[in-house]
C-alpha cells in the first residue's frame, strides 16, 4: 500500500502537465471551432529555444524561458497569420483546416530536428538539479511542483480574464458567434491573433517545463498534443474548467490503471476512456 502516496502525486503531475496542454488547445479550439494540430509543435518549440538560449548561448534562465514562451507565442500567431487565416478567409472546411494544421505540425517538428537534431536533450545544467520533496509518503521533485503551480495559476488567471475582462468578454463573443461579433464591431482577427498567441505561448511554456523535468526531443509535441486532447473532450471541449477537470481526471485513470500492470499500457487506457467518453457522453464531463 505505500506506493499508493506515489501513485497519487504522479496522477497529480501529470494532471498539472496535461491541464497546460489543454488550457491552450480549448482556448484555440472554443473561439476558432477547429483542431490545431500545428499546437502540439510549439511545445517543442518553447523547449528548444531555451535549450538554445540558455545552453547553447549561456543567457540568464529567467531570460531563456521568457524568450521560449515569447518565440513560441509569436510562431503561433505566424501560423495562424500565414495558415490558417487565409484557409479560414476562403470558408475551408474542418477537414481542410485540420490537414493545413497537420502540415503546419510536420513543418515545425522537421525544422526543429533539422536545426538541434533528433537526439534527446536536458534543459538542466547538471544531473540531479534541484530539491525533492516529501509529501505524505509521495516523491514530487521542484520542478513537478513548478508545474503544478504553474497549471493552477494559467487556469485562474484564464478564467478570471475572460470573465472579468473586455478582452475575455470579445473572445466569449467571437467563440460563440464569430459574424455576429463582426456586426457589433469587435475586431475578430485581432482577437482570433491574440488567441493563437496566448495559446501558443502556454503550449511553449508547457513544453519548457517538461524540458527541466523529464527532457526534449522534436517529436515531443504529438503524445502531449493526443493528451491534451483527450482530456478537453473528457472534461468538455472549448470549457476551461472543463479542460482542467478532464486533465487531472486522465492524470488519475493513466496512473492507477497501472498499478499492476506495465507502464506501456498508459497510452491505451487514456485512449480507450476517450472511446467511452466519445460513445456514452461526447459532450465531456461539463458543457461548454
Amino acid at each position: 500500500m505505500d506506493i499508493i502516496p506515489q501513485l497519487i502525486v504522479n496522477s497529480i503531475i501529470a494532471g498539472a502537465i496535461y491541464t497546460m496542454v489543454a488550457l491552450g488547445f480549448n482556448l484555440i479550439y472554443g473561439t476558432v471551432k477547429f483542431f490545431d494540430l500545428g499546437y502540439g509543435a510549439l511545445t517543442a518549440v518553447g523547449g528548444y529555444a531555451v535549450f538554445y538560449f540558455y545552453k547553447t548561448l549561456s543567457l540568464n534562465l529567467y531570460i531563456s524561458i521568457l524568450l521560449g514562451i515569447l518565440i513560441a507565442g509569436i510562431i503561433g500567431f505566424l501560423l495562424y497569420k500565414f495558415v490558417y487565416s487565409p484557409l479560414r478567409a476562403r470558408k475551408s472546411s474542418g477537414m481542410v483546416l485540420l490537414v493545413g494544421s497537420l502540415g503546419a505540425f510536420t513543418a515545425v517538428q522537421a525544422l526543429i530536428a533539422i536545426l538541434f537534431t533528433s537526439q534527446f536533450q536536458t534543459l538542466t545544467q547538471s544531473a540531479g538539479a534541484g530539491k525533492v520533496y516529501d509529501i505524505l509518503g509521495g516523491v514530487i521533485t521542484e520542478v513537478q511542483l513548478i508545474i503544478l503551480i504553474c497549471g493552477l495559476v494559467i487556469m485562474a488567471g484564464m478564467a478570471l480574464i475572460l470573465k472579468f475582462t473586455i478582452f475575455g468578454k470579445a473572445v466569449k463573443a467571437v467563440g460563440d458567434d464569430e459574424e455576429v461579433s463582426k456586426i457589433v464591431g469587435i475586431n475578430t482577427p485581432k482577437i482570433i491573433g491574440w488567441i493563437f498567441f496566448i495559446g501558443s505561448a502556454i503550449a511553449g511554456l508547457a513544453g519548457i517545463l517538461i524540458g527541466f523535468d523529464t527532457g526534449i526531443e522534436p517529436t515531443m509535441g504529438m503524445s502531449l498534443l493526443l493528451k491534451g486532447v483527450i482530456a478537453s473532450i473528457i472534461g468538455g471541449i472549448g470549457n476551461i474548467y472543463g479542460g482542467v477537470l478532464g486533465a487531472f481526471f486522465l492524470g488519475f485513470v493513466e496512473n492507477f490503471g497501472i498499478w499492476k500492470i506495465s507502464g506501456e499500457w498508459k497510452d491505451a487506457i487514456a485512449f480507450g476512456v476517450l472511446i467511452i467518453f466519445l460513445l456514452w457522453r461526447p459532450q465531456g464531463i461539463l458543457k461548454r
